[in-house]
């Protein structure tokens, strides 16, 4: 990747501008929990992933199948040992429906398959709900989130053009961004959810863990769904 500078950096929250420069963040990733509101009343929701034990969620909870890093987030806060351990129990008390896809997953809830979604990008609920789905989210600590990033080729045939869409993605397309619901970089528009208590992936840390990673969230929690 070619490191970039831009006139809007100054716009962007911290976070999202890495020492190395080459990539930035444009918008955020914000892990919520999504549940159907036909389904579940706002009372009955759980406060922490503790009250998942209880029977009342058994045939209830999704996950997506490929988060995996929100998974190891979690378990870092939580404690590892402490956190395999209390998810291998809310699997194995009260199952949980793995689904390959966030929008598919928080379809599923929308539509009451899946009651309750443990892993909803935060901008889907909203977008569903303002449509007129029985679907809200909500937040059990802690609130994980990653950037989605962009960044110039070192060898880009077309670098002008490049640095064009580079800064309109941090300028223009910001608004555009949180006119969908998105949870743009800009500190210039205002987003409530940023000012959650968020927990970012480091992506250096997610790819040189991604083997160990996968390995634990399988053997806790996909490959026990399905046995």
């Amino acid at each position: 990747m070619q490191q970039a500078k831009s006139p809007y950096y100054g716009d962007l929250m911290p976070q999202a501008i890495p020492a190395h420069n080459e990539w930035v963040g444009t918008f955020i990733d914000i892990f919520v929990q999504g549940y159907n509101t036909d389904k579940i009343k706002k009372e009955e929701l759980p406060v922490a992933y503790q009250d998942l034990l209880d029977p009342k969620w058994k045939g209830r909870l999704g996950i997506e199948a490929g988060d995996q890093h929100w998974f190891a987030a979690v378990m870092q806060e939580l404690g590892q040992a402490k956190g395999t351990k209390l998810f291998k129990d809310i699997v194995d008390a009260n199952g949980i429906s793995v689904r390959k896809g966030h929008a598919l997953l928080t379809n599923l809830v929308a539509s009451g398959e899946v009651p309750l979604g443990l892993t909803l990008y935060s901008n889907k609920p909203v977008q569903l709900k303002e449509k007129g789905a029985p679907i809200d989210w909500f937040v059990i600590a802690p609130v994980i989130a990653q950037f989605r990033t962009i960044g110039l080729l070192r060898k880009a045939p077309h670098p002008h053009a490049a640095m064009l869409f580079y800064d309109f993605m941090l300028s223009e397309a910001q608004r555009i961004l949180s006119r969908q619901y998105y949870v743009p970089a800009s500190n210039s528009i205002d987003a409530p959810l940023k000012k959650l208590p968020l927990k970012f992936i480091d992506p250096g840390v997610f790819l040189d863990m991604n083997d160990k990673w996968i390995k634990m969230f399988e053997e806790t929690v996909t490959k026990r769904a399905k046995q």
